[in-house]
């Protein structure tokens, strides 16, 4: 019986299944020489076959489609899974990564391998040296918006050194690998990173023309009781203006520009390269409970969580899983409405226009928030329409571009 080697040639290979055939044919007894030269054996082929013919893993949506069909299911079915309608249609789209709390439900619910699902949870992020994609970049609308030069007579192979400037002037500076910044929250998916980055930019560069403007950041100014105050200027005609002026004066850069086509974007909040905090607004949603709420979660970022290379980036009809968003929702929540108040309120358990306005006046706060918590809460988006101040916020953002629709 020859010494058992690595397997290094076709011929080697060969030999060793015809011997591990012949063994197998003998049934050697457990623990006997044979019994370890087949288990030997057995190990070194399949070290050989795994490093000559790897077996690429399956596409983790073809897997979700295969189970579907396997089981006769359509996208309604997939609901319980992904939590919303819509969500199910982005997956399965590539529109939205996996999160691991849909991995989970998959697994248990359609006995579809984590393994197998965690490369949908990936985001299109470049590899290589010099990997990013330019023509990615939805440069006619950063064009149309004015952001960088008109590239109608531009040629193809000075777009991606136009675009790399616009991103370097913002100090958004591309890695060996990638973005030199870590993006969190619910808003990137596959699809929608490229834009988000250009529009982050351009934020950036918005904030530091705002500069001279701003007072001096004090993190130690921000705690639970700032976040109260902002909040009751909600109360005012002009709260939202109001709002924008008090956090400048502490340092805090607010910008509105409107999200790019293809992201699902609420607002963002990070830091300039010299520790300058920055929200971005977009708008998404002309209605003052959403301003409102957007807002103060950004500014719970700002307090708690956002470092020198980070991004928050939100899509606040996501349901996220993640500490962070879950924190700065319960700070956001907690500013405008206090949760031992709430469930006790007339507001609450019997609500209408009068008990809405009483409990607003009571805390101090905007009708239309607690009209859009009760919205939120029992999903029923028809409730209070004419309570949560539908398109009166841009009209007080409406010095150019900004309110651009």
């Amino acid at each position: 019986m020859m010494e058992a080697k690595v397997i290094r040639t076709e011929e080697q290979y060969s030999a060793y299944l015809d011997e591990v055939q012949a063994l197998i044919s003998e049934a050697p007894k457990l623990n006997s020489k044979k019994s370890e030269r087949l288990e030997l054996l057995t190990v070194l082929l399949e070290a050989y076959e795994n490093s000559k013919y790897p077996v690429e893993s399956p596409d983790p949506i073809d897997a979700i489609l295969f189970r579907m069909n396997e089981k006769g299911l359509k996208q309604a079915d997939l609901v319980q899974y992904f939590g919303t309608s819509s969500r199910v249609s982005e997956v399965l789209n590539r529109k939205r990564p996996l999160t691991v709390q849909m991995i989970r439900a998959l697994t248990i619910g359609l006995g579809i391998s984590a393994d197998t699902l965690v490369g949908a949870s990936l985001s299109d992020v470049p590899t290589k040296k010099g990997a990013v994609e330019w023509s990615k970049f939805p440069i006619k609308e950063m064009s149309r918006r004015g952001w960088i030069e008109n590239i109608g007579k531009a040629a193809k192979n000075n777009l991606e050194e136009i675009v790399k400037n616009f991103i370097s002037d913002s100090g958004l500076e591309f890695g060996a690998a990638s973005f030199r910044k870590t993006f969190y929250g619910d808003a990137e998916t596959p699809t929608s990173r490229y834009a988000l980055y250009a529009w982050l930019a351009r934020v950036i560069q918005k904030a530091r023309e705002r500069k001279p403007e701003v007072g001096e950041f004090n993190p130690e100014e921000l705690s639970a009781g700032y976040l109260k105050e902002l909040a009751q200027l909600s109360r005012f005609d002009t709260g939202p203006l109001l709002a924008v002026q008090q956090l400048e004066q502490s340092g805090i850069t607010v910008i509105i520009e409107p999200a790019l086509k293809g992201t699902l974007l609420d607002g963002a909040a990070l830091k300039d390269s010299d520790g300058a905090p920055i929200i971005g607004l977009t708008l998404r949603y002309d209605r003052l409970d959403h301003f409102w709420f957007t807002l103060i979660h950004e500014v719970a970022h700002i307090w708690k969580h956002v470092g020198d290379n980070e991004a928050f980036l939100d899509d606040l009809d996501s349901s996220s899983e993640d500490r962070k968003e879950a924190e700065a929702n319960r700070l956001a929540t907690e500013a405008f409405i206090p949760r031992v108040q709430w469930r006790r309120s007339d507001a609450y358990t019997t609500p209408n226009k009068d008990t809405i306005e009483r409990f607003a006046r009571d805390l101090k706060i905007h009708p239309a928030i607690i009209a859009g918590r009760l919205r939120k809460e029992s999903a029923n988006y028809s409730l209070f329409s004419d309570m949560v101040g539908q398109n009166q916020v841009r009209q007080l953002f409406s010095s150019g571009e900004e309110c651009e629709v």
